[in-house]
């Protein structure tokens, strides 16, 4: 059960964010290894169709990128390629998508990365009232307005999901 009343230190997403002005709520559970967005649903009560994954990934030429997607979907890196116009896109090895995000495998946020990335969304996330999203640290989820992913990230909408 998650514990809604343990206390996370700020982290680069949640700086990012409170610099922004931008509202949020914040969620706590207990991480468990390989357990993915199923196990965080679980814990905090919601549609795992409502958690985000943010996956690193990258393109023909290793020039980095970020894809969000529902929980229970996956990417189809075919047709990611093609909306972004690349021949080929694959998730990033732990290690590199670390380098580019500075955040560890399983606490990758899409707010406060280490350096600028091409953000791309799933375009069913920001018809969701509500998502849930890494805050940057594993076992931590932020609440949002799936809208400001457009607005304060400038992330594009795409189809990719399986």
């Amino acid at each position: 059960m998650a514990k809604k009343d343990r206390h996370v230190s700020e982290t680069p997403a949640t700086q990012w964010l409170r610099q922004r002005g931008l509202a949020f709520g914040e969620h706590v559970y207990d991480y468990v290894d390989h357990g993915g967005t199923g196990e965080s649903a679980r814990q905090l009560g919601v549609d795992e169709h409502a958690v985000i994954k943010t996956l690193v990934m990258q393109d023909e030429r290793t020039q980095p990128l970020i894809v969000l997607m529902h929980g229970d979907k996956q990417v189809s890196t075919k047709n990611l390629a093609r909306a972004i116009g690349v021949k080929s896109v694959e998730p990033c090895k732990p290690e590199v998508a670390q380098r580019h995000s500075g955040y560890q495998v399983g606490g990758t946020s899409p707010f406060g990365l280490r350096k600028p990335l091409p953000i791309h969304v799933e375009e069913s996330v920001l018809a969701l009232p509500v998502i849930y999203i890494n805050g940057g640290r594993r076992g931590f989820l932020v609440s949002i307005a799936p809208q400001l992913l457009q607005e304060t990230l400038g992330a594009r909408a795409v189809h990719c999901a399986l």
